[in-house]
C-alpha cells in the first residue's frame, strides 16, 4: 500500500509542475507546443501526454485552475462590506501575485481555444461584473458601459500591466490599481488616496 501511495504522489507532484511549466512557458511563447513543455519540465512527451491528452486538455486545466483561485478571492472580496472601489483595490492586490501567471489566459482567450477559455472563465467574469454593478449602483463606477464589458476593460488593463511589467519592472500593483481603477471611473485622487501606500 505505501508504494501504491508514493506512486500516486509521484504523480501528482509531476502533473502539478507540467501545469506550473506551461504556465510559465505558454506565457512567454503562448504557441509552445507540448513537446517544448516536456522538455522544459524535464519529462519526456509521453508523461505530457500521459496526464493532457490533448493540448486543449492541459489549457483546460490551466483555466480550471485560475478561475478557482480567482473565483475564491472574489468571493471574499464581494462578501466584505466594503465600498466597491476599495473591494476592487483589495481584489486586485490579492489577484496581483498570480496576475502574471495567468496572462497568458487572455491571449488563449483570443486565439483557437478561445471558445472552451472563455466558458471556464465564466464564474469570474460573473462575479467581477456583480462587483462593477454594485459600484454602479452606488455611484462609485462610471455607468457609460454595462458592468459586464466594464468589468473586462478594466481587469485586461491589470493583466496587460502584468505583462508588461514582467519585462521591466517598472510598474507594479499599484500602478495596475490605479489605472484600472480610473478605467471603472474613479476620480484619479480617490483612487490614489485608496490604492495608499501599496508598492
Amino acid at each position: 500500500m505505501p508504494a501504491k501511495s508514493s506512486r500516486a504522489r509521484s504523480m501528482i507532484e509531476t502533473r502539478d509542475r507540467i501545469l506550473d511549466v506551461a504556465l510559465d512557458l505558454l506565457g512567454e511563447k503562448p504557441d509552445a507546443g507540448m513537446g517544448d513543455i516536456a522538455s522544459t519540465a524535464g519529462v519526456v512527451r509521453r508523461t505530457v501526454y500521459d496526464h493532457f491528452p490533448s493540448r486543449l486538455d492541459l489549457v483546460r486545466t490551466l483555466t480550471e485552475r485560475a478561475v478557482a483561485e480567482m473565483a475564491a478571492v472574489l468571493t471574499e472580496v464581494n462578501a466584505s462590506n466594503a465600498a466597491a472601489d476599495a473591494a476592487w483595490v483589495e481584489f486586485v492586490a490579492r489577484v496581483w501575485p498570480v496576475a502574471h501567471r495567468y496572462r497568458v489566459l487572455l491571449a488563449l482567450r483570443r486565439g483557437e481555444y478561445g471558445e472552451a477559455i472563455h466558458g471556464l472563465l465564466g464564474p469570474v467574469d460573473e462575479l467581477l461584473a456583480d462587483l462593477v454593478k454594485r459600484g454602479q449602483d452606488s455611484d462609485v463606477f462610471a455607468q457609460h458601459l454595462p458592468a459586464g464589458l466594464l468589468s473586462q476593460v478594466a481587469y485586461g488593463v491589470v493583466f496587460t500591466i502584468a505583462d508588461s511589467d514582467l519585462s521591466n519592472g517598472t510598474l507594479g500593483a499599484r500602478a495596475a490599481t490605479i489605472t484600472s481603477l480610473l478605467m471603472l471611473g474613479v476620480p484619479e485622487t480617490r483612487a490614489i488616496t485608496l490604492v495608499g501606500d501599496q508598492p
